[in-house]
Order: C-alpha cells, then sequence, then structure tokens
C-alpha cells in the first residue's frame, strides 16, 4: 500500500538541499503539505528554509515550491469578471502612494484590477494602512464581494484573504524569526503565490532600488525581477517589471492620511510630478499587459480615474467626502544654509514616519492615520537658509526627538544645480515605452 513518505524523509529533504541538490515536485508538495499538517516540524522547516538561502533554488524546482503553496489554499476565480484582468505589486517604498491612484486610473481605462495589499512592516509603508485613514473604509473583503467589486466598480484594494497560499503566511512568519527572510528565491515564491492565487491573468512588478527599498542593490533587485517573472511565466500569469529608484521619497508626503491627501491631488490632475510620471508610465504597462488601447492621461486628467476611486471608497465601506483626520506640526528640519537640495534620503525620511506612529514593529502594532512627514523641499529646489524642508506631523509629541534623531544627516544642501535622476531606471518583458 502506498501512502505519504514518513516524517524522517523531511530530514533526508533538508541533507539534500543543504548539500546543493534540487528537491523534485512530489517532495516539496509533500513538504508543504506536511508543514500544515504538523507533519513537517517547525524546526524542520526552519532548517530547510536556511539551507535554501544558502544553497538557492532552480527554476523549476522554485515553480514548484511556488505552485504548492498556492494550491495549499484557493485560487480565486475572476473568470466570469467582464473585463481583462492586471494587478500591480510594489516591493516597497517611502512615500509610495502609487496604488492608492494605480488602480482605479486602470479601471477607468477598462480593465480589472484586484490589488491584493499589505500593511506598513518597518520603514516602508502599507498600502491598507492609508487607505484605512478613510472613514469607513474596509480592508477585510470576502471573495465573493472581491469578484462583484471587479465586476461593477472595476478595481478593488483589500487585504489578501486567509485563503490564500495560507503556506505562505506560515513560512514568511517562520522566516521572519529564522533570519531567512533576505533570500531571492523565497521572497519571489511569496510574492508570486499570491499573486497566481487572487487569479489575475497579467501582473506588472514595480522593484523598488534604493537606501529607501527592500533592494538596495541593482543587480540584487533586477535578479529578484527575473526570477518573479520567471514565476509568472510558469503559472501562466503574463508578467513585466519595471526597475524605479527610491533613494528620494516618492512625492511630498510620507505617513498614512497625507499620502491619502496627495492621491486626491494626484487623481484631480495635479500633485508630485515624479508621482504623476510614475503613475502614468505603469499604467500604460498595466493597460499593455491587458491589451487595452487607452488613454491614461487623459482619464486622469478628465475626472474619470477620481469617480471609479470615489466609487471604490464607498463600495469597500468608506466616506469619500469625510474630511480626512490631521496631525498637528510637531517639528520641522530647517535647511542648514541657503542653496539647492542635493539630497533626501529616503530611508530616513521613512524611518521618521515610522517612529511618529505611521508605520509597526511588529504585525498587530496599531498606526497612526495623521503620523508622517511632508517633504516641503525635495532635491533640486532652491531653499533658504533655516526654510522647513521636512515637516513633522503626529499625534504624540513624545514621539519627536526619536524621529528627528532619524533624520540627522538626511538633508544636504549644495551651491550647484542638481540634475534630474531616472525614476524608472529599467525595464523588463513587456515594460512601458517611455
Amino acid at each position: 500500500m502506498s501512502g505519504p513518505p514518513p516524517p524522517i524523509a523531511a530530514v533526508e529533504l533538508i541533507r539534500r538541499k543543504r548539500d546543493g541538490g534540487a528537491l523534485d515536485p512530489s517532495a516539496i508538495e509533500w513538504l508543504i503539505s506536511g508543514y500544515l499538517a504538523g507533519a513537517v516540524g517547525e524546526e524542520q522547516m526552519a532548517a530547510l528554509l536556511m539551507a535554501i538561502c544558502w544553497r538557492g533554488m532552480a527554476q523549476g524546482e522554485l515553480a514548484a515550491w511556488t505552485g504548492a503553496m498556492v494550491r495549499s489554499g484557493r485560487r480565486l476565480d475572476l473568470s466570469g469578471v467582464g473585463r481583462p484582468t492586471v494587478d500591480k505589486h510594489s516591493t516597497g517604498g517611502v512615500g509610495d502612494k502609487v496604488s492608492l491612484v494605480l488602480a482605479p486610473l486602470v479601471a477607468a481605462c477598462g480593465a480589472a484590477v484586484p490589488q491584493l495589499s499589505g500593511r506598513g512592516l518597518g520603514h516602508t509603508g502599507g498600502t491598507l494602512d492609508k487607505l484605512e485613514a478613510i472613514p469607513g473604509f474596509r480592508s477585510d473583503l470576502d471573495a465573493a464581494m472581491v469578484v462583484r467589486l471587479l465586476d461593477e466598480v472595476g478595481c478593488v484594494i483589500c487585504a489578501a484573504g486567509p485563503e490564500l497560499a495560507p503556506a505562505d503566511r506560515r513560512l514568511y512568519a517562520l522566516r521572519d524569526t529564522t533570519g531567512t527572510v533576505e533570500s531571492i528565491p523565497l521572497i519571489a515564491s511569496s510574492i508570486m503565490a499570491k499573486k497566481v492565487a487572487e487569479g489575475t491573468t497579467a501582473l506588472l512588478l514595480d522593484v523598488k532600488v534604493g537606501s529607501g527599498a527592500f533592494m538596495a542593490d541593482r543587480r540584487a533587485a533586477h535578479e529578484l525581477a527575473t526570477t518573479m517573472l520567471g514565476l509568472g511565466a510558469a503559472h501562466g500569469v503574463r508578467t513585466a517589471a519595471v526597475l524605479t529608484a527610491m533613494d528620494v521619497p516618492l512625492g511630498r508626503a510620507v505617513g498614512n492620511a497625507v499620502e491619502v491627501q496627495e492621491s486626491l491631488e494626484l487623481l484631480q490632475g495635479s500633485g508630485p510630478a515624479d508621482c504623476r510620471a510614475l503613475i502614468l508610465a505603469e499604467a500604460e504597462a498595466m493597460l499593455e499587459l491587458a491589451g487595452i488601447s487607452a488613454d491614461p492621461k487623459a482619464a486622469l486628467d478628465d475626472g474619470r480615474a477620481l469617480a471609479v476611486f470615489r466609487q471604490m471608497v464607498r463600495a469597500q465601506g468608506g466616506d469619500p467626502d469625510a474630511p480626512l483626520p490631521v496631525g498637528p506640526t510637531l517639528g520641522v528640519v530647517p535647511a542648514p544654509t541657503a542653496g539647492v537640495v542635493r539630497r533626501l534620503d529616503a530611508r530616513a525620511v521613512g524611518v521618521a514616519a515610522w517612529r511618529l506612529g505611521a508605520g509597526r514593529q511588529r504585525a498587530g502594532d496599531r498606526v497612526s492615520a495623521v503620523a508622517g512627514v511632508w517633504c516641503r523641499a525635495r532635491p533640486g529646489e532652491a531653499v533658504e537658509r533655516g526654510q522647513p524642508v521636512l515637516e513633522l506631523v503626529g499625534d504624540d509629541p513624545l514621539r519627536l526627538p526619536a524621529a528627528l534623531d532619524a533624520l540627522v544627516g538626511a538633508v544636504e544642501v549644495g551651491a550647484e544645480p542638481l540634475a534630474p535622476g531616472l525614476l524608472v531606471l529599467e525595464q523588463i518583458g513587456a515594460a512601458p515605452s517611455r
């Protein structure tokens, strides 16, 4: 009589990976299902994850690992949605409110955007935390409501339900406590398992590079992007990627309610030029992936994207007409001298917003809707000595000293003009033409 391998098989598989061997698909399927069922212990999976960190995974092996995580739960069926489906994933940055504008913009152009997003942890913000600054907004939706809103509104921005790739949730928590987060195969499979499970047919990846990004090294960011593109191809999701700069915060607002406020400005046709340029570039890429010919600039400027955003907010329980919460100014960082801002360190600004209460140190921590940082001057802009470059807002003055400490050395002012840097560093696959 045949049956699953005995528990001792886990040790054999750990040894195989430790010694540089590859795991075959049946072994991977047993490992993932056995881990969820308790047949593979936490200590055994931790050892295997460390072996993967050291030895990596071959392309086919990683595709099987990702597929097993997808099959650990359910896969959303979006076949009944009457529009082409396309999503976007960002690896996270400082001031990255792109999704808040991009999802309704692409929906206004005729696509359905199932934007399953996350919460902030550390110095990078979370899309759900930002939207939940809107009074009444709900991010926990069941699968039936996700499908209904995609059909009726064209986009939804919500949390991934517990039924989607539950193995990833378990594995991520284990990686977080065992020093095995920094592994490109494990990062790629974690991201792509959720995206495959959400049922989209096309996906744009925004891989951030720079001081404020998870990946500070461009070569590593390129490797992560190409690894995820391979996983998309293996699982039938048409995927493209852009590498984008994250040495300077995106836009002027960093926080939760402040980023929603800036997103509304962008939806009204104004807002920071860097955010607007990136949103339009990524909208073009997503529409190309979805096979839709449309002009996202027109949809942004004529109010169609704003109308979809308001409809989405209302459909998810929020009040699009309610005033956003506002925090008082707690302190400023002045320009040390007159001249041109030459550097504004993204990571330092993100850490300051986090310390003011906009982010969390561990999952489950409460975040402040009003805490954040306004970048009153950006690189390339002229300032006078003593002029505020950064304005810190929040609801807890006791947090100010730690936030100011994070900003020591974050601002550099010089006499020479600054040439504008590239925002989109590289395009891989069916990326935007600009």
